[in-house]
């Protein structure tokens, strides 16, 4: 009895720290970069802003932390965010396994497509800055995404210098490609315009920016995604491999796209317990 009252109240803290985040400006003193939208543009719904101009870092601080930190960046192909099943809803999740957890509102791009990246390489240093307070070891802060999130954290993780390389990068079903024979069109069009150069195409095609020092990846997607093409997912899983990047792949027969971390979803007991292997082993 007295075990089971523990994991309660234990629970019950976890789930409180999950509910109250700290929130923080991404760039309090004004951002180095403009997406072109006013803040009347803006729609501040709380689960679902659309052409978000205001970036911020909402941290859920793990009561046991282990060292290890990330930094989610929902979905919603660069136009609006899905900031609960795709961010929020995982932060008490996450604290269980003792990482501090932290769910990025980045701006959209409108055909800007250096902002998003700026926000999450500044959410990085973010991170990395409060190491001491937050008990984060600064060279374990991992970058994760959902669907366009998923293209923003795998440029994180393929565009970065010494300050704002992620550890570790862990991708749901995401648009890693802006070749048009397998992108997401929405996501392609609002990061990089109607007609996007050739230049930057092949910027923004993750696959291609791969290296050795790319750090390991985690991915999972389903492969009846009609949204996001599979493809996306396997060229990148390729492209890491014949870099001898650490990565591992989990494709599902059934769910279609953005699941997140619904219930919904068949496969969630299956990719949970992975993901939480893999972060165990990650962090040996």
């Amino acid at each position: 009895m007295k075990t089971l009252i523990y994991i309660t109240l234990l629970c019950s803290t976890l789930m409180a720290n999950a509910q109250k985040p700290i929130e923080l400006k991404v760039w309090p003193n004004g951002a180095p970069n403009s997406n072109g939208i006013t803040n009347t543009e803006e729609i501040k719904s709380s689960d679902r802003p659309v052409k978000v101009t205001e970036p911020t870092l909402a941290v859920y601080p793990a009561s046991h932390p282990n060292g290890m930190a990330v930094i989610a960046c929902p979905g919603g192909g660069y136009q609006h965010l899905a900031m609960n099943h795709e961010g929020h809803d995982m932060a008490a999740w996450f604290n269980a396994q003792g990482i501090t957890f932290a769910v990025l509102k980045y701006r959209m791009p409108n055909g800007h497509n250096e902002v998003p990246l700026s926000d999450a390489q500044e959410a990085i240093r973010i991170m990395k800055s409060h190491a001491d307070e937050w008990k984060i070891n600064p060279n374990k802060v991992g970058i994760m995404g959902a669907s366009a999130g998923g293209h923003l954290a795998s440029t994180a993780a393929t565009h970065y210098d010494n300050e704002t390389k992620p550890a570790f990068q862990i991708l749901l079903y995401p648009v890693i490609s802006m070749d048009p024979s397998i992108s997401h069109g929405g996501s392609r069009k609002n990061l990089l315009g109607d007609s996007p150069s050739g230049n930057l195409i092949n910027k923004y095609s993750n696959e291609l920016q791969v290296t050795q020092n790319t750090p390991p990846a985690f991915i999972a997607l389903s492969s009846d995604d009609r949204t996001v093409p599979p493809a996306n997912s396997i060229r990148y899983y390729e492209a890491l491999i014949a870099n001898k990047v650490p990565t591992t792949m989990h494709i599902y027969p059934i769910g279609g796209h953005g699941w997140g971390f619904r219930d919904a979803f068949t496969y969630k007991p299956q990719w949970t317990g992975e993901l939480e292997k893999w972060l165990r082993e990650l962090n040996k």
